[in-house]
């Protein structure tokens, strides 16, 4: 029966480097090592085949070979693994769970510090132009009593020998591989002759720190700033996490802010809406002119260019866009009732009011239509 040609067995191409037939290995051999298939002839039989595969072109000369004359070159005297062994196989799974648990033998745990996470509220004018903050946050720091060392002054400190500074121990049983946290040191990688009273050996200590934050002008709600190395501190001299300051904007009583445009809504007076003027309305810079036309209606947009909010990541500014209301009187003493009356008297039957006529004559054509 015909070889399966070796690039084809481990599922690489022909132009594949070490790393990718390492890889390659790796995963196929996780699942057919004899320790897994529980005896099944076949499966044995197809491991030792990508057992050869692998041995073959993981050596350059013997992959040189095989690249210039296949099977053939390797055909006299036959092939010979030496058992499941042949391919460095306690290296390769070495390599693996090495990977996989953060490995390295011999060297000491070294944990990065935990990132902090502070939600700070501001105001729309804050977030519009850039602001500084003080905040308090509790966190954890190295120990000024020991210099993070976890010793007390003078005291000495040696690599545990149980597990020699890894801080994590090993065992294996076949295929399965498992790791623990070194019970002597209890995961530190070091025995402390006098452990520091202040920290009680960890390094760390809790503590509140205060930090000054400059927030940069046109954040928003759900912006986040980023504070390189003010997190927690990090484990065996480890560096420090970060602290990522997260916007809050608080609702503004006349404002409301989409993107870079704010928005806010205006009143103005009947008689303002009927024959037009000019008003003022407010902006995050201050007050400016307005001018209504005759006739406005209820809703109409007006848009003042680069009133908005400058853009956090350009000069860009966003618009202010006004919306009008127009205002309905209230608490009409009898003469001005009368007077609205009068008004609406001469009103009648005219054009001024084209909506309202426009709206009167459909409703008058949907009661028509039913009535067919």
């Amino acid at each position: 029966m015909a070889k399966q040609d070796y690039y084809e067995l481990l599922g690489v191409e022909r132009s594949a480097d070490e790393k990718e037939i390492k890889r390659a290995y790796k995963k196929l051999a996780m699942k057919y090592h004899p320790d897994r298939t529980k005896g099944n002839k076949e499966l044995e039989e197809k491991f030792k085949e990508i057992q050869e595969a692998y041995e073959i072109l993981s050596d350059k000369q013997k992959r040189a070979s095989y690249d210039q004359y296949g099977h053939a070159a390797f055909e006299q005297g036959g092939f010979s693994s030496g058992g499941f062994g042949g391919a460095d196989f306690g290296d390769i799974f070495g390599d693996m769970f090495g990977d996989i648990f953060g490995g390295g033998r011999g060297r000491q745990r070294v944990v990065r510090g935990d990132d902090l996470r502070y939600d700070l509220e501001i105001s729309l004018e804050e977030a519009v132009r850039g602001t500084t903050k003080d905040i308090q946050i509790n966190t954890l720091a190295h120990c000024d009593s020991c210099n993070g060392s976890g010793a007390e002054k003078g005291s000495k400190v040696e690599t545990c020998s149980t597990c020699h500074g890894v801080g994590r121990v090993r065992r294996q049983q076949g295929f399965f591989v498992t790791e623990q946290v070194c019970p002597s040191c209890h995961g530190s990688g070091k025995k402390i002759e006098k452990p520091c009273k202040s920290c009680h050996g960890d390094g760390r200590v809790h503590k509140t720190e205060s930090l000054s934050v400059k927030i940069p002008a046109g954040v928003d709600t759900g912006n986040q700033l980023r504070l390189a190395g003010k997190g927690a501190a990090g484990e065996n001299g480890a560096p420090s996490g970060d602290l990522y300051v997260v916007i809050h904007v608080r609702e503004h009583h006349i404002f409301e802010r989409d993107g870079n445009n704010l928005y806010c809504e205006v009143p103005i007076s009947f008689t303002q809406a009927a024959l037009g003027g000019e008003i003022e309305v407010p902006t995050l810079d201050g007050r400016v002119k307005l001018k209504i036309p005759a006739e406005t209606q209820t809703g109409k947009l007006f848009r003042m260019r680069g009133k908005g909010v400058s853009s956090t990541r350009s000069s860009y500014a966003g618009d202010l866009i006004c919306r009008i209301i127009v205002e309905t009187p209230v608490q009409l003493n009898e003469e001005q009732k009368a007077l609205l009356l009068k008004l609406e008297e001469s009103l009648e039957g005219s054009s001024n009011r084209p909506k309202s006529s426009s709206f009167l004559d459909g409703v008058k054509k949907f009661f028509d239509n039913l009535a067919k």
